[in-house]
């Protein structure tokens, strides 16, 4: 790793664990972190929820897991670049969404309105509850024990309501502080890959096609040079070396636009990127790209109606879970049966949000079906 810039996180100068360990032999802290995720139940589930595509629909488009990785090479290039520490981008990419549900955003979004009168749901509040609370492992202490650093990127948003009952780690939204320059590219690297890993399935789908994409100025012109270049080139590897391209010019602005906001603001520490405006940002001009190609998915991939209809589907299996098991929560595992003695509604929405796409579908059909298989 080279030099660190004197305003990147140092693991030794780390806000700390909420329960004291010896430092770690042949490893910093930040990598205790990254490989305490990996090792977690809640990594491993990733690997069957949706990003955009239910896990049944296809093998080759991305997972929650995928996506996670996608989210930490392109971080760690980053951090790289910025003179940033690596480890924190890569731990925070990791672990930023193992609170999701299973379904996705519709997932989120009916779990949220099941728990409308109990606090509500939110997936980044739900990916921290995870490595601090539900991640069963340690002999001492309950979650993953992480640092302050990786939490405070974990938490990406938070309404002042949940942040007072945060401690530190909410502190800054109470505030109006900055997380560190690692959370900050981090959440712009999950930006660059989710845009760029949707085109690429929303195309091998084909619910939307390069016709359609073409009229996106961020698309169109790295497909054109494509086709400057390699005027047979079609298919599979037409599409590949468009988004490769896609990826590397939002990244190079993105390093370029932060460096420049970075050396006008002059941070002499981590501390004083938390009391300065957002220093890690793409350009004006690449952010309106950005926020067009959004706007299309939005328009023509998420709201198609094949996409909807799987949504639908997903939302009634969310709600009828909850339902039935806030109903009767002895129709839980054992487990969660005893944390609804505190709190049965959350209870109830760790054991739903906590489910894979397929784990939720056979739960459905073991609750609501009558058929010849095992309980």
């Amino acid at each position: 790793m080279a030099e660190l810039a004197k305003y990147a996180a140092r693991p030794e100068q780390s806000h700390g664990r909420a329960h004291s360990e010896a430092t770690p032999n042949g490893r910093n802290e930040f990598q205790r972190d990254r490989d305490r995720i990996i090792h977690s139940s809640a990594f491993r589930r990733l690997e069957y929820k949706t990003q955009v595509f239910v896990n049944h629909e296809g093998d080759l488009f991305r997972t929650r897991l995928t996506h996670s990785l996608e989210v930490a090479q392109i971080g760690r290039g980053i951090a790289r670049n910025l003179n940033l520490h690596e480890d924190l981008v890569e731990a925070i990419a990791l672990a930023h969404d193992l609170g999701h549900t299973p379904f996705g955003h519709a997932g989120q979004d009916a779990l949220n309105a099941c728990m409308k009168d109990h606090g509500g749901f939110e997936h980044n509040l739900q990916s921290l509850r995870v490595v601090d609370r539900l991640e069963q492992k340690y002999a001492e202490f309950d979650g993953l024990n992480l640092t302050f650093e990786t939490r405070e990127g974990i938490l990406k948003h938070c309404s002042k309501e949940n942040a007072r009952h945060l401690g530190e780690v909410g502190e800054r939204f109470l505030k109006g502080n900055s997380p560190s320059l690692e959370a900050q590219v981090a959440n712009l690297a999950d930006e660059i890959a989710y845009n760029n890993h949707d085109v690429d399935d929303g195309l091998r789908s084909g619910l939307i096609t390069l016709e359609q994409l073409e009229k996106v100025a961020l698309f169109s012109q790295h497909l054109q040079q494509v086709r400057n270049k390699y005027p047979q080139l079609a298919g599979r590897r037409l599409i590949h070396e468009t988004i490769r391209r896609m990826i590397n010019a939002l990244v190079t602005d993105l390093c370029q636009q932060s460096a420049a906001l970075i050396a006008a603001a002059a941070p002499q520490s981590i501390e004083s990127v938390r009391t300065s405006p957002p220093l890690i940002a793409f350009s004006d001009d690449m952010q309106r790209q950005q926020h067009e190609l959004k706007q299309f998915l939005r328009r023509n991939l998420y709201q198609h109606y094949r996409v909807k209809r799987m949504s639908s589907k997903a939302s009634r299996i969310i709600r009828e879970l909850f339902a039935v098991l806030i109903d009767d929560v002895g129709l839980m595992p054992d487990d969660f049966q005893f944390k609804a003695k505190d709190d049965k509604a959350r209870a109830v929405s760790d054991y739903i949000a906590g489910m894979t796409d397929r784990y939720a579908i056979v739960e459905y059909r073991r609750l609501f079906t009558v058929e010849d298989q095992p309980i």
